[in-house]
Parts: C-alpha cells; structure tokens; sequence
C-alpha cells in the first residue's frame, strides 16, 4: 500500500536547524494530508505540524514562528525545516500520510519508522 520513509534527524545544538523529508512510495492514488508528529521520551505522540493536499497548514503552537512545513506532491514528499531548535523538540519525529492507495478505496493513516531528533550541547 503506501510507504513512508524519514530521513534528515540528528543531533544538533540549541539554536541550529534541521531539514526533514519524508518519501512515501508504494501504490498510491491520492494522498490528501501530509504531517509530521513527535514523540518524546515518556510523552504521548502530538502534532507538529500538518499540510493538505491543497497547500493549506496547520502547526502546532509550541513550534510556530520555528517551523515550515512544504510538499512536492510531484514526488508524494513532504518536508519538515526546524529552526531555533530547543532542548524541548527533541523526540522521535513520525512522517504521517492520510491516503489512498486505490480508487474506491477509503484513505487510511499511514505512518513512517520515525527519524530521532536531539537538541543537546
């Protein structure tokens, strides 16, 4: 059905930036939302930020002024630029699809594996 693979975690001190992509590839008709959701150790998953299929965005308050979400949906990618990262965004980040991967289909949420991000000095 539909893949999603993260890619662009790491380390990075207070203040620095990261860029994360995600891919999904598979049988897919139409993905309608693109997103990406954190997990922190000893939390539960939360919305970071969010971005259908006709460009319109959603994100979380803790992360906005600090995050961009975009998509190229010539290439079914969504991507994810961190700015000003605090010692609080660090968590696992999970790449999210609501999709469809036949016509006729009801979409579904797909997930990816997650990608660690580590705001440390």
């Amino acid at each position: 059905q539909v893949q999603l693979v993260e890619s662009g975690g790491g380390l990075v001190q207070p203040g620095g930036s990261l860029r994360l992509s995600c891919a999904a590839s598979g049988s897919i008709f139409s993905i309608y939302t693109m997103g990406w959701y954190r997990q922190a150790p000893g939390k539960q998953r939360e919305l970071v930020a969010t971005i259908a299929s006709g460009g319109r965005t959603n994100y979380a308050d803790s992360v906005k002024g600090r995050v961009t979400i975009s998509r190229d949906s010539a290439k079914n990618t969504v991507y994810l630029q961190m700015n000003s990262l605090k010692p609080d965004d660090t968590a696992v980040y999970y790449c999210n699809a609501y999709a469809s991967w036949r016509v006729g289909v009801a979409p579904n949420d797909y997930w990816g594996q997650g990608t660690q991000v580590t705001v440390s000095s």
